[in-house]
């Protein structure tokens, strides 16, 4: 298991203790509200939530938000949630009045008062201020006139889209279609993004959560190509969105560090239902970090039971298990010797990379959501330690579900009980070959970003002899106990797909 987006040892590489139950790490309180990565989930196992209002920060210390509340029909902010992220706060109360301060500016506030007390200055809010249970209440449409007391300089605010932006945070873009053939458009922004991306019929969307995104000159920009005519730029709710308008279907790349996303048509017929199921080839050039896989109602590659993923590949050889041998390459020979046993048994399976090819984390997980398949089985090996280790996701604390759109860091959630139930079915049968085993979990990526079950195996050796990790009648039990597990539990991974 090598250093670079290595699975195990666990123990070493991610601090974790090695036991059966790994409690969920520590995280800070405002963890959820940093930038996300969201997926459009393969499978649509939720229903369209009730939107909650939201005001989003973006600032040189943080990029978050908070919740907002409606009162007597008045938008609200907690005060203390909204400055917390940016610096020192202490709140003290007494009866109605209620004191906060930020680094070394005093405020003073009075339960279902307009007026308040900053740096020794009354100031009026458009609306009351409310305490409940200890908690300051201010109206939105105040902040406008609060903040710069408070901050001690000036803000940007954007009250119909709910998005405030202290000091020089913002982040531009420029768009250019490039009349190649096909014609791309090619969208530069000023620092790296992450947006959720998600396509539906003559358009694109790119939302941006937590990304200070700001509209370029035009709110609406035009373009001469009939394939990708215009774009629309809006913000609302504490979000901004980028929606593309096309004629042709549009799949999104990033490069540049995430600095470069570029559209391009592109079409993906489904495959005979007899014929074998294949990575897309142009995915390590063309595959986004975050894509959005299907349109909510398009039917699933049935076909595909099983996606099994080689570890490291290409310039990421993995760990040196000995001086002739590399983790990708026993990777690869296990995983295709998994893709032939459960051809044997009649299930369909097919490799995310067949060679030595170069797959970030993110398309890994991507092409595994595109897939449908009922199951995800990422492949490590290792030189430390006996036997295999079979993990299962542990999940990092989340940012908020959207409807059909999932949290990319905590997609799995919702297969997590199904994974472990398959990792125990081939713990078993690993076990009834008398291999050593042990079951674990960890916030292992691609893992927690995958909507199938999903698990991961780490083969080490029974003994001191690493070179048994290539050695065909060894790599031969492993490989029957996992395929025979997975069967073993078959209805139950096939009943979640659909």
């Amino acid at each position: 298991m090598g250093s670079n987006n290595a699975v195990g040892s666990i123990a070493q590489d991610e601090g974790i203790e090695e036991e059966e139950n790994l409690k969920l790490l520590d995280s800070s309180r405002f963890a959820h509200v940093l930038g996300r990565f969201m997926v459009l989930a393969s499978v649509v196992v939720f229903s369209s939530p009730t939107v909650q209002k939201q005001f989003s920060v973006y600032s040189k210390a943080a990029n978050y938000s908070v919740a907002v509340v409606e009162r007597n029909g008045i938008d609200y902010l907690g005060l203390l949630e909204l400055l917390e992220p940016l610096g020192t706060i202490t709140t003290r109360q007494n009866g109605d009045h209620w004191k906060l301060r930020y680094n070394d500016v005093e405020s003073e506030f009075v339960m279902g008062q307009t007026r308040t007390r900053i740096r020794g200055n009354d100031l009026n809010l458009p609306a009351s201020f409310l305490l409940e249970n200890g908690r300051g209440l201010v109206p939105v449409l105040g902040l406008g006139t609060l903040l710069p007391q408070i901050l001690g300089g000036p803000i940007t605010l954007n009250l119909f889209g709910r998005r405030l932006f202290i000091g020089d945070v913002a982040i531009h873009f420029t768009a250019v279609v490039v009349k190649t053939e096909p014609p791309k458009l090619v969208i530069n922004f000023g620092n790296p993004v992450n947006p959720m991306i998600a396509t539906e019929p003559g358009k694109l969307e790119m939302v941006f959560t937590h990304d200070p995104v700001v509209a370029p000159g035009s709110q609406t920009l035009t373009f001469d190509s009939k394939a990708i005519p215009s774009a629309t730029f809006e913000e609302s709710n504490g979000m901004a969105k980028l929606m593309v308008t096309t004629t042709v279907p549009a799949m999104a790349s990033f490069s540049n560090d995430g600095r470069t996303i570029t559209l391009t048509p592109a079409s993906t017929p489904a495959l005979p239902a007899h014929a074998p199921p294949q990575a897309p080839p142009a995915v390590p050039a063309t595959l986004p970090p975050v894509v959005a896989s299907r349109e909510p109602g398009t039917p699933v590659r049935q076909h595909v039971f099983a996606v099994i993923d080689p570890a490291h590949g290409g310039d990421e050889r993995g760990a040196a298990l000995t001086s002739q041998l590399q983790e990708k390459d026993v990777t690869l020979a296990f995983a295709r010797h998994l893709r032939e046993l459960f051809g044997v048994r009649g299930l369909s399976a097919w490799l995310e990379r067949d060679g030595d090819l170069t797959l970030s984390l993110d398309q890994r997980a991507a092409m595994s959501n595109a897939s449908g398949a009922a199951i995800y089985i990422a492949v490590h090996a290792t030189s430390e330690g006996n036997g295999v280790r079979l993990y299962t996701a542990l999940m990092p604390s989340g940012g908020p579900n959207q409807g059909w759109f999932l949290d990319w860091d905590t997609a799995q959630t919702a297969f997590e009980e199904l994974s472990q139930i398959t990792v125990a079915s081939v713990a078993t049968e690993l076990e009834s070959k008398r291999l050593s085993v042990r079951k674990l979990s960890a916030p292992l990526r691609p893992l927690n970003n995958v909507v199938t079950a999903a698990f991961a195996i780490e083969i080490g050796p029974e003994s001191d002899d690493i070179s048994q990790l290539s050695a065909p009648e060894y790599q031969d039990g492993v490989a029957e106990a996992v395929v025979s597990g997975v069967a073993d539990v078959r209805d139950q991974l096939e009943a979640h797909r659909k």
